[in-house]
């Protein structure tokens, strides 16, 4: 495989449930003494068990508490307001800017990132092999391409296969070189028939899974008239883009191309506009001959670059290599504050609490404490994933406080 790996410009780490975060990375808490809201809803006749539920489930409790100035009684007012469907549920800008939204960092740094993607191309054309290089990948921590990968628990769905053919093509690809942390099935439910318990149980069993693999996104969908309407296929990568966002992992979607030409090749996905639409993003890998060991994958994303990445395939293991990596142009500008907690909080110092004014001080920068904050807010995911310092800001009856802790994957 060639060593040479073009890129234009340094791929900061984004997410794609920076968008859409989940509740499981929301972090804001408050701890005042006072009684919880979950203790006084035994009391509260006015909002049923399932809509109680509901609001646990997608964090309003949390919004509520983090109002500035609210109480508990009127914390509770709102969110029995936020949960009437006559009531539409907003927030100001400056509450905005007042939460923090957590992201995971990517599954593999510049290539790979949470959320649902589709990943296309012909029929034969080595799609499955490809699927397992990146499950294998990311369920042992080796790096892929040169680019550096977070190990995770891998679930692959190999719903074309039977077991004698996957274990024929893994030893092919990777000897005995096998992985505890990759989980596969040749059989599962499909929508609406199981397949999202089946999930859901793995993932609770599995908390650290990162990455799941289903193959084929045709083999999970319930056979209708409508199947292939704008409005299914919006609705199948909606449900499972929500079953990502809650659980913070990659979800590939193998899917297939139609014959059709187009001059933009996403617009070749086999269906309607609703797949790509409802999708994170897609990679797309196609051959300019069928017989060709030589293929390119293009990739684009809802929160990452455009990427073409031009790929030759082992004629012996049948593995995947690249030759030559090429990035959209796409370079945030340096944030002052995140560099200068950078150097206050590293391995010699791994961990910081204090007041907004205290950092200010401590960090010797000239900015009120409420825009410090508002800056930290708004850039924790960025401080993560490129500094390795996770940010989290809680309040009590004493006021604010800030807490900077040095992840132990640093970069």
């Amino acid at each position: 495989m060639s060593e040479t790996k073009e890129k234009t410009a340094l791929i900061t780490s984004v997410g794609a449930d920076a968008e859409q975060p989940s509740v499981n990375n929301f972090m804001n808490s408050i701890d005042d003494g006072a009684p919880k809201i979950n203790e006084n809803r035994a009391n509260a006749g006015a909002l049923d068990a399932e809509k109680a539920n509901e609001a646990e489930a997608c964090g309003e409790e949390e919004v509520c508490k983090e109002e500035e100035g609210l109480n508990e009684a009127e914390a509770w007012k709102k969110l029995q307001r936020s949960l009437d469907p006559r009531y539409l549920n907003t927030v100001t800008m400056t509450e905005l800017y007042g939460r923090i939204y957590q992201n995971r960092p990517p599954v593999i740094d510049g290539f790979l990132y949470p959320g649902t993607y589709l990943f296309v191309g012909s029929p034969k054309l080595g799609k499955s092999f490809l699927m397992a290089q990146i499950a294998w990948h990311v369920s042992t921590g080796t790096e892929l391409w040169g680019y550096p990968v977070r190990k995770g628990i891998v679930l692959y769905l190999a719903l074309e296969d039977g077991y004698g053919r996957l274990q024929e093509r893994l030893y092919r690809m990777f000897g005995t070189e096998c992985s505890e942390d990759m989980y596969l099935t040749v059989s599962a439910g499909k929508l609406d028939n199981g397949l999202d318990e089946q999930l859901q149980n793995f993932v609770k069993k599995h908390p650290d899974t990162s990455l799941i693999i289903i193959d084929t996104l045709q083999k999970i969908r319930e056979v209708g008239d409508d199947k292939y309407s704008y409005a299914s296929d919006y609705k199948v990568i909606t449900r499972l883009k929500k079953f990502t966002d809650n659980n913070g992992i990659c979800l590939l979607l193998v899917h297939h191309t139609r014959k059709q030409q187009a001059d933009d090749r996403f617009e070749m996905i086999s269906g309607t506009n609703g797949l790509l639409g409802a999708a994170d993003g897609a990679f797309l890998l196609h051959k300019d001959k069928r017989t060709s060991c030589e293929a390119v994958l293009e990739v684009s994303g809802r929160d990452q670059p455009d990427q073409t990445f031009y790929l030759n395939r082992n004629e012996d293991s049948l593995v995947w290599e690249l030759d030559k990596a090429e990035t959209e142009r796409r370079m945030e500008k340096p944030e002052p504050v995140l560099e200068a907690v950078a150097k206050l909080v590293t391995e010699q110092t791994p961990e910081w609490s204090g007041r907004a004014t205290e950092l200010a001080e401590k960090l010797g920068l000239e900015i009120p404490p409420n825009t410090l904050s508002m800056k930290l807010n708004v850039n924790a995911a960025r401080l993560l994933n490129e500094y390795g310092i996770r940010y989290e800001s809680s309040r009590n009856h004493n006021g604010r406080f800030l807490h900077f802790q040095l992840e132990k994957e640093s970069r």
